[in-house]
């Protein structure tokens, strides 16, 4: 018996419905025999085996793959989570994508921290009972950074020196 597919038997989607797999099968180019029996398995029982070909049957033919790959993707989104499909999927993308945003915004307010830390203060009249930073041995280098698994400890400390500098007009290294 030869099937749509080259002699191979019959096609996933034909495969799956018991049925012989005629030489015009729709479905034929787009579901081989092996993986396709799975994917033709959801796609049918979400949208049904004559709802799919009709649909295949009203799109252009080199739009066809598109479309059963959206079918495929859709009924087995469905078939894990029948109320949201593919919906609860994008969901969870955009919620990453703003978790990411947020961090990403946090650590470049770090580093823009740690960037005006690092810069030499402007020069100016120092009395002798004022004492500023004159090296960046106080401010955590990026080897200190790095090998601290918690690294929020060395930002918070930065972050109560840089206020003590703000509100004194100092930097007091004893605190």
């Amino acid at each position: 018996m030869m099937g749509a597919n080259n002699g191979s038997g019959p096609c996933g989607a034909c495969k799956f419905l018991r049925k012989k797999c005629v030489k015009g099968c729709i479905f034929a180019p787009y579901f081989d025999p092996d993986q396709g029996t799975a994917h033709f398995a959801a796609v049918h029982k979400v949208f049904g085996a004559s709802n799919a070909s009709k649909l295949l049957l009203h799109i252009p033919a080199h739009k066809r793959l598109d479309a059963v790959v959206t079918l495929c993707y859709e009924a087995l989104a469905r078939v894990r989570d029948p109320v949201y499909g593919c919906v609860g999927h994008v969901f969870t993308l955009q919620q990453q994508v703003l978790n990411l945003q947020a961090e990403l915004a946090c650590v470049q307010a770090h580093m823009s921290t740690l960037q005006r830390l690092s810069q030499p203060p402007p020069q100016c009249a120092q009395s002798p009972a004022q004492t500023t930073i004159n090296s960046s041995s106080e401010v955590p280098s990026f080897t200190k950074l790095a090998s601290n698994p918690n690294i929020s400890t060395h930002f918070d400390q930065l972050q109560v020196q840089q206020a003590t500098t703000e509100i004194t007009g100092f930097y007091d290294p004893s605190e």
